[in-house]
């Protein structure tokens, strides 16, 4: 063979073979390959250090661009009130993550990252965002569409900032109101638990006509990944102590706590979040059984396990105490992102060493990281990795503020209108002559919004975002010639000297959240019993309970004319107001049994000694004026 034709051979060889590498090597950047192949290609080229880092999530206070780009992390957090500035607009949330993606983008393969944030009852970490009703008072709505609708405005909220990924819904089933989280719980029975994952299709739109169900799904860029939790059993824990155990049978574990996760896993719920608790003694992060058995192998979900926050160090106690034995059992037991939160360099240290001595097996790794890179290419972030400001006056629009109003409304809950049937109370009406209202949850908005709004544990006051009290409220919806008097908490000579026509008293608890929220005696905290006592001794009350459960109120209410459960309605106060006077009826049922005495807990619906002030599914109803 001469030498030119050797040559030509040697071009058209050469050429063939950098055109099929090539094509190979941009594989996992090639949109029209099948999400599987595009994982497996991926796969294949990470070291092992980019595998580790795809598994850590920590918070955005210890990360910089660079340090995504040294570390290969995979995903980054706000953790409550963990914010790019004091009050930052969309636009600045934006560009912190975008400066992280950059860093992540700037690694050897390129691999975004995704953000979370726990927007649980609207994007509440975000100043000016729509806070809506927690949980407990969307459960006491009982509307799926409403609950799906409230995830559509979350999911285009919280992309208006930038952001991927939100920590929600909560799907526990709550049995014991004096845990701290109970109003993040829809309710205790399974049942209404499982219609409000409603929710999971509104943060990720509907899986099309055809699609596979049980797969994650996200729509597009006006949705976000959601995550249920916490897996499994958080809401029977004993004495409703937070992180504590569950001690229950399988079959009831599988009864009560589980259905609204085969609901979750069908609607393509993206991630599942592990439960600090426990069940019967084994730390839920190290439950291999319940995460990879059942959840994984049996009810075939597809998406990735994450942690909680810290919530490896807690497999051990005291916390971090033994941490190589921690990671390794979590990971082991089928945890696929860790919520490092801070310390995210030991985590890979010890996960590394973990890997190379062969206590985790390298299988394991490559299954997390696929379930990770399988959301992630789901989700198109490799084709969009960047935000972009298009969404950004979807942050507390009006349209969003009205659905919260709705919301509100549908919530309230009314447990009893008139000293007798024939007399009722409510509606009030809006032409009396002077009016007052009292109590101090009638004119603070961060108590009526609760925790997890703006700060992990929520703050009292006005002048941390944006809303309408109750007080405003009522003083919007009066007739302009009615005198409206505020007094948080007056003397009875005023209250009896001042011939008001009527009172509302709204009382109730102040913001907690999580373990500062367990409360074993659940009293109706002060001033609230003496503002009662001294407002509808003397004249004609309407007694509005702000608070995320059932409290012992059982020797204050046959004093009250009437009594409102409003649970923690969120930033639009208006929709108090709005049922309080009458332009729409009361239709709220309590999502909960109110107990007479803490001494009867737990105690929930089809229990053999079901004796409650206020039974599971109660709630009066009123007609509109003018119906």
């Amino acid at each position: 063979m001469g030498n030119s034709n050797l040559l030509f051979w040697v071009t058209v060889f050469l050429t063939i073979w950098s055109t099929v590498f090539g094509l190979e090597h941009m594989k996992y950047k090639d949109p029209s390959q099948p999400i599987n192949a595009r994982i497996k290609d991926l796969i294949r080229r990470m070291t092992l250090a980019e595998k580790i880092g795809q598994m850590t999530q920590a918070d955005r206070s210890v990360l910089s661009p660079e340090l995504m780009t040294k570390y290969f992390i995979g995903s980054i957090l706000s953790g409550g009130g963990s914010v790019p500035a004091p009050n930052a607009t969309p636009q600045q949330w934006i560009d912190m993550v975008n400066s992280f993606q950059n860093g992540s983008l700037s690694t050897r393969l390129g691999i975004p990252m995704i953000y979370g944030i726990d927007a649980v009852h609207g994007h509440n970490n975000v100043f000016n965002a729509t806070i809506f009703p927690h949980n407990v008072g969307l459960g006491a709505a009982g509307d799926p569409q409403l609950v799906k609708k409230i995830g559509e405005a979350t999911a285009l909220e919280v992309r208006g900032t930038g952001i991927q990924y939100a920590f929600a819904p909560c799907i526990a089933v709550c049995r014991d109101p004096r845990w701290g989280r109970c109003y993040e719980s829809y309710s205790e029975h399974p049942k209404i638990v499982k219609a409000m994952t409603e929710i999971i299709s509104g943060l990720q739109g509907e899986i099309p006509q055809g699609g596979r169900l049980g797969a994650p799904y996200v729509a597009g860029k006006k949705n976000i990944a959601a995550c249920a939790k916490h897996y499994l059993g958080d809401g029977g824990t004993q004495k409703g102590i937070n992180e504590n155990n569950t001690i229950i049978d399988f079959h009831s574990l599988m009864s009560i706590h589980m259905p609204a996760y085969y609901d979750a896993v069908i609607k393509g719920v993206s991630t599942v979040m592990v439960s600090y608790s426990s069940w019967n003694g084994m730390k839920m992060h190290a439950n291999r059984f319940l995460i990879t058995h059942i959840l994984k192998d049996t009810l075939k979900f597809r998406g990735f396990v994450i942690s909680d926050w810290q919530g490896v160090d807690r497999i051990s106690y005291p916390p971090h105490t033994n941490y190589s034995n921690s990671v390794a059992n979590a990971v082991n037991a089928g945890i696929d992102m860790v919520m490092v939160g801070y310390n995210f360099t030991g985590f890979i240290d010890e996960l590394t060493n973990l890997v190379n001595n062969g206590v985790v097996p390298m299988e394991r790794i490559d299954d997390a990281v696929s379930r990770i890179l399988r959301v992630k290419f789901m989700m198109g972030l490799f084709e969009s990795p960047y935000s972009d400001n298009n969404l950004v006056n979807e942050v507390g629009k009006q349209e969003h503020r009205e659905l919260a109003r709705e919301a509100v409304r549908k919530s309230m809950v009314l447990l009893k209108n008139g000293l007798s049937s024939d007399k009722p109370v409510l509606p009030l009406s809006k032409k009396a002559k002077s009016i007052l209202v009292a109590g101090p949850h009638a004119h603070d908005l961060g108590s009526q919004c609760g925790g997890w709004t703006i700060t992990w544990q929520g703050l009292k006051g006005n002048s941390h975002t944006a809303g309408t009290t109750i007080l405003d409220a009522v003083r919007r919806t009066v007739d302009p010639s009615t005198v409206v008097v505020y007094n948080d908490n007056p003397d009875p000579e005023f209250v009896s000297n001042n011939a008001f026509d009527y009172a509302i008293v709204v009382v109730g608890e102040p913001p907690y959240a999580e373990t500062d929220g367990d409360n074993l005696n659940l009293t109706l905290p002060e001033p609230g019993p003496s503002v009662i006592d001294k407002v509808c001794g003397s004249i004609k009350c309407v007694v509005v309970v702000i608070s995320g459960r059932p409290l012992a109120i059982e020797p204050y209410v046959p004093a009250m004319h009437a009594l409102v459960a409003a649970w923690l309605p969120g930033s639009e106060g208006q929709g108090v107001a709005d049922v309080l006077f009458g332009d729409y009826g009361f239709s709220g049922k309590l999502p909960r049994t109110w107990f007479r005495s803490v001494d009867q807990l737990p105690m929930n619906v089809g229990d053999a000694h079901y004796d409650p002030l206020f039974p599971f599914g109660f709630g009066l109803t009123t007609d509109p004026n003018g119906a």
